[in-house]
């Protein structure tokens, strides 16, 4: 099986195509240790093939608020 590390792990750009995102943010996410169970070996993460990709924590800003119009 492409993709396959060992039993029950995979690689971060098998994780990225399954949750379409890039592999990039998947290091960094495995690094800041938001995906549970994963492993580093040398360069390349271990992910476990059951994870769950995890949710935004932070609030989004809010934009501008609208400018109020005088009557005209």
């Amino acid at each position: 099986m492409r993709g396959a590390i060992m039993n029950g792990y995979i690689q971060a750009e098998e994780i990225a195509k399954r949750w379409d995102i890039s592999i990039r943010q998947i290091q960094i996410l495995c690094k800041t240790g938001k995906i549970e169970g994963a492993i580093k070996f040398g360069a390349t993460w271990a992910i476990p093939d059951d994870a769950v990709k995890p949710t935004r924590t932070v609030p989004v800003k809010p934009g501008p608020k609208p400018k109020k119009i005088d009557n005209i």
